[in-house]
């Protein structure tokens, strides 16, 4: 299996430069996955720079490589946000880490009206900090060179002022228009950056879906079935990159 490591610090490099891995990540590399010297990985700055080369130092808080690739991914276009409500037992951190190995850009977590998962002045900060740590892991197993970013907790009002920039568009098993039925090739919808609303264990409220259409969210439903927060978002996001061009 390919061993991929995050270095926010990386700087551009060239072929046979030494970059160097330290702390947290290192350690990791050196003491859990035991590389040594001479085993191949890559490291990537969370913003499309990934270097590939073959170890030459591997001690507990420092590994080295030379440089023998050096990639740089563009960033995705269009983007894909994923609008995550609070739910309990964890299922919105599943529905986190599953979209961030899909490949989305970007979550918000939203505190819907049915989410029964509350987050106060304390919890927003560890929640969010939680949130992005799981991103951050998960991007690393699906070696991913773009690291998504988490923002902070927004209410309805706040995902329906989104529309004014994005295409929003609320799962709700309810909804007349099929995901797969949006023409992203039309006047209306092409180019424009996504953003998925998925609602709590008990769905979107009639209120928040009346208030998110006023302002032009699109309601979509996805296949005749119910589906759980945690699976909801990342089965979603599958057929946006399908259909976005993404994949």
């Amino acid at each position: 299996m390919a061993h991929f490591y995050l270095a926010e610090g990386l700087a551009d490099s060239e072929m046979g430069a030494i970059v160097v891995l330290e702390g947290a990540e290192a350690k990791h590399a050196v003491s859990v996955s035991r590389i040594r010297v001479g085993e191949s990985l890559s490291i990537g700055n969370g913003a499309g720079l990934v270097v590939t080369g073959d170890v030459v130092e591997a001690e507990p808080a420092r590994l080295a490589l030379r440089v023998d690739g050096v990639s740089r991914h563009p960033s995705p276009s269009p983007t894909i946000t994923l609008a995550q409500a609070l739910a309990k037992g964890g299922r919105d951190e599943s529905a986190v880490q599953a979209a961030t190995e899909l490949g989305v850009d970007a979550v918000v977590p939203w505190a819907a009206q049915r989410s029964i998962a509350r987050w106060d002045a304390l919890k927003r900060a560890k929640g969010r900090e939680r949130w992005q740590a799981i991103m951050r892991e998960a991007s690393k197993q699906s070696m991913r060179p773009h690291l998504p970013v988490v923002h902070e907790l927004e209410t309805t009002r706040e995902i329906a002022d989104r529309t004014r920039s994005s295409l929003v568009l609320v799962l709700e098993p309810s909804a007349t228009t099929d995901l797969t039925a949006i023409d992203f090739d039309s006047v209306d919808y092409a180019g424009r950056d996504v953003v998925l609303v998925v609602g709590p264990e008990g769905g979107v409220a009639p209120q928040e879906i009346e208030l998110l259409a006023a302002e032009g969210a699109v309601p979509v439903r996805l296949g005749a079935g119910i589906m759980r927060t945690s699976t909801a978002g990342p089965a979603a996001i599958a057929v946006l990159n399908a259909r976005l061009g993404r994949w």
